[in-house]
């Protein structure tokens, strides 16, 4: 089995050591709606905002996005990631549920 790893070519599976498995996830939580065009235009500037910041390789930044309807935006998100991510939350909106 091969796998892909930050700053080396294709080679043998290795287990994975501290740094290596540190590699930035972004997930970005939406309503449904956003073009494919959107969101491949916002993963490229978040992916080049964690390699301008935090100083890694493209090859160790991934992206995601993870669609929330509006009816269950409050319990999904609003409660547990915003109301409730003490400590985890560093930008914080200016809307109230």
């Amino acid at each position: 089995m091969i796998r892909h790893q930050a700053g080396h070519r294709k080679g043998p599976l290795e287990a994975p050591n501290k740094e290596r498995a540190t590699m930035p996830h972004v997930i970005v939580k939406l309503w449904p709606g956003k073009s494919e065009r959107q969101k491949k235009e916002l993963s490229r500037r978040i992916t080049g905002a964690v390699i301008e910041v935090l100083n890694y390789g493209e090859d160790s930044v991934s992206v995601a996005f993870e669609e929330v309807s509006s009816d269950d935006w409050a319990t999904k998100v609003y409660l547990p990631d915003i109301v409730n991510g003490t400590g985890k939350l560093y930008k914080t909106p200016g809307y109230t549920m």
